[in-house]
């Protein structure tokens, strides 16, 4: 899916409303989007895309951390996927919204795959962000107390893009929109 910045558009970002820099389909620097910042700092859950073991796609949700350079997951160090992504590193990665309009930011990347003693240090952000201070610190010392390592995952965006449907649309959607009578 390609995406075009419709020129000259406004978004209102609190009480600031600023003229968008145009940012192109694929550039890291819509990383800095608005509505990838939002989605960013959001509780929904990311969708992670990878090719499994046996040569087959697969997409799961997983919570995360962003580093401000890396998307970092955690996982069980004997789980499938982490064989998987260490033989196949080539991942997607979605954060979308689910009610309109829609908020997508879509990253692809190389995951690389470390081996932690104990828990990689972005899981307690990354529990304390989805699930409040005092949760976020259970669930991370239950987590602590079932394994003595945890595969740290990055993925470090090489490709990015940002769907909003009020100023970034696909460009399927826009070619449309050119041609329809006024």
């Amino acid at each position: 899916m390609s995406t075009t910045t419709m020129r000259g558009g406004n978004v209102n970002v609190g009480a600031d409303t600023r003229l968008l820099v145009e940012a192109q389909q694929g550039e890291l620097a819509l990383l800095d989007h608005p509505v990838a910042q939002e989605l960013l700092r959001a509780t929904l859950p990311a969708r992670l895309a990878y090719t499994a073991g046996d040569g087959t796609p697969r997409v799961v949700p997983v919570l995360f951390h962003w580093t401000g350079k890396e998307i970092v997951l955690s996982s069980w160090p004997d789980d499938p996927k982490v064989a998987a992504l260490q033989a196949h590193p080539r991942v997607a990665l979605t954060i979308d919204t689910a009610d309109p309009p829609f908020k997508v930011l879509s990253i692809r990347g190389s995951a690389s795959v470390t081996i932690v003693d104990g828990m990689a240090e972005e899981c307690l952000p990354t529990f304390t962000r989805y699930f409040g201070p005092e949760q976020g610190r259970a669930r991370a010392e239950q987590m602590g107390q079932l394994t003595d390592q945890m595969a740290r995952i990055a993925v470090r965006p090489n490709w990015v893009d940002v769907l909003d449907f009020v100023t970034r649309f696909p460009n399927g959607m826009v070619r449309r929109m050119r041609k329809a009578p006024i």
